[in-house]
This record gives C-alpha cells, sequence and structure tokens, in this order.
C-alpha cells in the first residue's frame, strides 16, 4: 500500500519504517528541513534498538523515502497517518494545534478517496474535529480514523512488528477493509485487531497509559510502606504478580515513572474528566504520589549526609527515564538532580545514550563521564537512577576504591541487598531494609 506519515518523531518514524518492512511504499513527511535531509543521507535521528537495520535496509530498497512537501506525499499515498507532537498545555490538556493545522492543510490538498489516521494520542473527539476542519475545503469523499499506538520506548520495533492488540477506532466498511489489510501481515499470530468507534479508540489509549502509570505507583507506595514495616517490597511483589488477576508485569517500585507517554496521558486524562464535570480521584493520586516518588532518592540522600550537601559529590548512573532508550522527557534523573544541586552537592553522570540529550537541556550544570567507571572517581556515594543492563554486575572493588565512601543508593533496586552488605557497601533501595 501507498502510505504517508506526516511527522518523523518517536511514533512516526517507528510506524513508517516498520509498515516499509512489510512492502509498502512509505514518505515520512517533516517540515524540519535540516532532518529530512539528515535522514535521507541516511542518519537515524532517534535511539530504537532495532530500528537503525531496518531504517537502512528500507531506504536502499525505495520502500522508505523522507520529504518535506506534503503535497506530493499526500497526493502520491492512500493512508495518511498523523504522527505529531500533542505537547501538554499548562492545564495537562493536550496541544492539539499541530494536528488541527496539519488537518486544515489536508483539506486544500485531499482530491481523491483518503483514509486519514490519527495515531498520536488525542483528546476523545479529536477525529471528530479533524474530520469537520478537512470537510471545511473537501468536497471528496474520506475517512477519518483513531489508530492509536501501544509501542513501549526500547521494544518499539517488537511491539509493532508483533502487536498484541492493534486497535483502530472507525465505523466505515472502506476503511475496515483497507486497514485490515494493512495490518494483517502483524497480526499472523492470531492476535486481534479491534475495531471500534473513534472515541473509545481515543480513549483506550489514556485508559491503558493511566492504568499502568496507576499500577507503578501503587507498587511505589507499597515499596515505601515495606520500609515502615521492616518487609521486602520483591517478596511482596512476587507474592501479588503471581496473581493472574494482577500479573507480574509493571510491579518494579523505582523512583517514578517518566518518559512521553505516561505523564503527558495521566495529566491530560485528568484534564477531560475535570472539564467534563468529573473528579478523578485515583488520577490525582497517582499523580501527587509519582511526583514525590521521583525524588525519593534525595531524601535518603540527605537522611545520610544531612540536609546541607555543600562540599559533597555524587556519581549518577543513568539519564533517560527507562534503559534502552535515549529519552529524558519527564525523566525522574532530571527531577533528582535539580534537588541535589538545591542542597548544594555536584554530580557526575554516566548514561549510555542519554547524555547528549541531557547536555542539551540543562547544559554544563552537572558533569558527564565517558563510562560508568570515570563518573565515581571522589564521588561520596553513587546514586542509580536507571537500570541499564551494564549497571547489573559492575566491578564491585572497582566502586568502593573509586569513591570516598562505599555508599550507593539505588532506586532501581539493581543490586541485592545481602551482597551489598556482605561486600560492605553502605545501600539505600526502594522497600528494602
Amino acid at each position: 500500500m501507498k502510505i504517508s506519515v506526516i511527522g518523523t518523531g518517536y511514533v512516526g518514524l517507528v510506524t513508517g519504517t516498520c509498515f516499509a518492512e512489510t512492502g509498502n511504499h512509505v514518505i515520512c513527511v517533516d517540515i524540519d528541513a535540516a532532518k529530512v535531509q539528515r535522514m535521507q543521507q541516511g542518519e537515524i535521528p532517534i535511539y530504537e534498538p532495532g530500528l537503525e537495520t531496518i531504517f537502512h535496509r528500507n531506504i536502499r530498497q525505495g520502500n522508505l523515502q523522507f520529504t518535506t512537501d506534503l503535497k506530493s506525499a499526500v497526493e502520491a499515498t492512500d493512508i495518511i497517518f498523523l504522527a505529531l507532537p500533542t505537547p501538554p498545555n499548562e492545564d495537562g490538556s493536550a496541544d492539539l494545534k499541530y494536528v488541527l493545522q496539519v488537518a486544515e492543510d489536508l483539506g486544500e490538498i485531499i482530491t481523491s478517496y483518503k483514509i486519514i489516521i490519527d495515531k498520536s494520542t488525542v483528546p476523545v473527539g479529536t477525529a471528530d474535529m479533524v474530520r469537520a476542519l478537512i470537510a471545511k475545503h473537501c468536497t471528496t469523499e474520506f475517512d477519518v480514523v483513531s489508530n492509536p499506538e501501544f509501542l513501549r520506548e526500547g521494544m518499539a520495533v517488537e511491539d509493532f512488528m508483533k502487536p498484541e492488540r492493534v486497535v483502530i477506532g472507525t465505523e466505515s466498511e472502506r476503511a475496515k477493509e483497507m486497514l485490515g489489510r494493512l495490518y494483517a501481515p502483524f497480526v499472523r499470530q492470531g492476535n486481534p485487531v479491534i475495531f471500534m468507534d473513534e472515541r473509545s479508540a481515543e480513549l483506550t489509549k489514556y485508559a491503558a497509559n493511566a492504568f499502568l502509570a496507576t499500577k507503578i505507583t501503587f507498587m511505589n507506595e507499597i515499596a515505601n510502606l515495606c520500609e515502615i514495616l521492616g518487609a521486602d517490597v520483591d517478596m511482596v511483589r512476587k507474592g501479588i504478580g503471581s496473581d493472574s488477576r494482577i500479573g507480574k508485569r509493571f510491579l518494579f517500585p523505582g523512583v517514578g515513572y517518566g518518559g512521553s507517554c505516561f505523564p503527558k496521558d495521566v495529566k491530560a486524562l485528568n484534564q477531560m474528566a475535570g472539564v467534563n464535570g468529573y473528579d478523578f480521584h485515583i488520577l490525582r493520586s497517582v499523580m501527587a504520589v509519582n511526583e514525590k516518588q521521583r525524588v525519593i532518592l534525595a531524601d535518603k540522600v540527605t537522611s545520610h549526609f544531612g540536609n546541607d550537601l555543600s562540599g559533597k559529590h555524587f556519581a549518577m548512573w543513568g539519564l533517560a527515564f527507562k534503559p534502552n532508550t535515549d529519552d529524558i522527557r519527564e525523566a525522574p534523573a532530571l527531577y533528582l538532580i535539580d534537588a541535589l544541586l538545591e542542597r548544594g552537592a555536584t554530580i557526575t553522570a554516566f548514561d549510555p545514550e542519554a547524555m547528549p540529550n541531557v547536555e542539551k537541556q540543562i547544559g554544563k550544570r552537572i558533569n558527564y563521564a565517558v563510562n560508568q567507571y570515570e563518573a565515581l572517581s571522589g564521588a561520596d556515594a553513587l546514586i542509580i537512577v536507571t537500570e541499564w543492563s551494564v549497571f547489573r554486575t559492575p566491578d564491585i572493588e572497582a566502586i568502593k576504591s573509586a569513591l570516598k565512601s562505599p555508599v550507593i543508593f539505588d532506586g532501581r533496586n539493581v543490586f541485592e541487598v545481602v551482597e551489598m552488605k556482605q561486600a560492605g557497601i553502605v545501600y539505600y533501595s526502594i522497600g528494602r531494609v
């Protein structure tokens, strides 16, 4: 099929590349001319495991192209995905200016039947708004569909190529038939393509992310209670995770959720509820708990070293909001850095992928190391914020010899408590004593 993807951010680039991998001809459109030129030359703008290989392969095969020319891309394709940014407004609502502007533009371009698909996470009712804007300028038949993405950063290619489910919001039989064929190669093992109305599809994405954020936050509350009661959150996690009604995923405690989806979508769903007269008590609690959890390690640091951290220097392992990505949007590390710097500390950090993005955002407020061990040199303690695999089996003796004192604050429970005690390390983790 002939597909255009408007927007080459995280979702757009993964979507376009994966559709090209199954033999479709895909044109990705972006207004950033320099970015488009780099992609045309084979430079991939994001870090995502497995993406670079199929990105290069489909460019070579001619299945994947990039352009700034919206009109030519739309005219050459039948299915148009909108993968545009929907950043949060101050009140938590999603800013739809990019989506709605492109909808206006499409209305002036379309001269034959097209399927326009909202791939971005958008508020309930957006498909209706997009349809109305296009219809203002266009008399040609078209369909507007909601097809939310459920991609985990670090696993996005696998999630797209082998989805647990595909949600498609449309009541058009023509669109159902075309999109059923488009997604058929991805669900050959029998995973469902679920058709529903557009509004239900739009809400499904927010409901899924809000539920997962709630699950994470609940376990963080249990972890904090474990520390008070002398229980071990790992044992509690295994005990409840074996219950099929609960499941074992998203039960790992830590320093809160971050990234581009959970914080934004929880706020947006809460805001949607509020403007419609519903007080979403659970979501308000989730946001409040997560805000505190992001800086819980700062409280543990000051409990050990005192409130004034002037003259104290810390090594920090991990900056991305999760491993296997360079994404730092709403990353707990950034909030923790602010909290420690406000108390007078200095920091040297290492992350396998995210350091350039952090330096671009906060500059030289902290130091950056070339590897995890260089970050330790002369530090009063090590703070672990992201559970990259490279941090899981380090040289413990090298850590002890590089630090001024053998102290580790582990925000992701990377190490075992008993092993740390046996190694002579003062070890603080989440929900374990």
